[in-house]
């Protein structure tokens, strides 16, 4: 969020901005991945079917990258079309699912220890 609004602000350019984004999206797809399965495998399936749309998303528009790009986050595209503005909405909505997943794992993790 803070990359793209420097980018919105022209603190940045469009190159070093999807640069630094782009070496995160690989993490972030094997990551979200990786918890979900986890999630399946230990039989939690609400936060596995909570997590499954935002997994399928990340992987989805990971594959869906048109040849050529610099990647997810393209810098001759990020000010065409409203991109910019998508790619903040998304970041402002996964930041929103990931502190909700936070205190949803944080209650769990309390109930498992007070149970135990």
């Amino acid at each position: 969020i803070i990359t793209l609004s420097d980018l919105e602000c022209d603190y940045i350019n469009a190159r070093s901005c999807c640069s630094k984004l782009n070496k995160w999206v690989v993490p972030e797809v094997i990551g979200h991945a990786v918890v979900t399965v986890l999630m399946l495998i230990s039989l939690h399936w609400f936060i596995f079917l909570l997590n499954l749309p935002v997994a399928t998303w990340n992987i989805y528009r990971y594959i869906m990258v048109p040849s050529g790009n610099m990647g997810v986050f393209d810098p001759t595209e990020i000010h065409n079309r409203g991109q910019l503005k998508s790619h903040m909405k998304e970041a402002m909505i996964k930041l929103g699912f990931h502190l909700l997943c936070f205190f949803m794992y944080l209650y769990s993790m309390i109930l498992a220890l007070i149970n135990d």
